[in-house]
């Protein structure tokens, strides 16, 4: 019901709007708004202190215009300076060489750029995937103490990483076995009922 009525409504709002325009534009002047009683009591003070009050407000005065037309605003601020220098700079800048070579450079190694100097209790992926290969592949040799000494790390730190990351180990199947397979999955598995009849 609430959509007929709305729809309705619109109607009736947007019915002969053009015309009920046009009828308020060429109204003499437009009603002004109501003001309260302090504001009437306010233009009342003003009208008895100066009965000229509402025509002074109505006239041009020459003499606030020429005033207004004297005024001249000058301003230091620096960062107007700043700015334009910038723009100096930055056209100056654009007359340098392109550059001469082009090609984008080329990715790390473990998609980051490893950093130089490396802090006591931290090490680099790179350095992570060695210890951790060392240890699957030579246990006795490269026990939790040892690489925590080599690399300056706490003994409980590299235990959980050897514990929880592993390298990924390449397994390359048989050709001859996975022949064999393919064979017999081509194989008739059941076989088909005699015609004893």
């Amino acid at each position: 019901m609430g959509q007929v009525s709305s729809m309705v409504a619109r109607r009736v709002n947007r019915f002969n709007a053009e015309n009920r325009a046009h009828r308020v534009l060429e109204r003499e002047k437009p009603t002004p708004a109501p003001k309260f009683e302090s504001n009437l009591r306010d233009m009342d003070r003003t009208l008895e202190l100066d009965p000229k009050f509402v025509d002074k407000l109505n006239t041009k005065d020459a003499s606030l215009d020429t005033r207004l037309k004297d005024v001249y605003v000058t301003s230091q601020d620096r960062f107007i300076q700043r700015v334009q220098d910038r723009h100096a700079q930055e056209a100056k800048d654009s007359e340098r060489p392109l550059p001469a070579e082009r090609q984008t450079p080329s990715d790390f190694e473990f998609g980051y750029l490893e950093p130089s100097r490396i802090s006591v209790g931290r090490c680099t992926l790179r350095q992570a995937l060695q210890f951790i290969n060392d240890h699957q592949v030579e246990a006795e040799k490269w026990p939790i103490k040892r690489i925590a000494d080599e690399f300056k790390l706490k003994e409980s730190h590299v235990g959980d990483i050897l514990r929880y990351f592993k390298t990924f180990n390449v397994y390359i199947p048989d050709h001859k076995y996975q022949d064999r397979l393919l064979t017999q999955s081509q194989q008739k598995i059941i076989s088909e009922p005699s015609s004893d009849k």
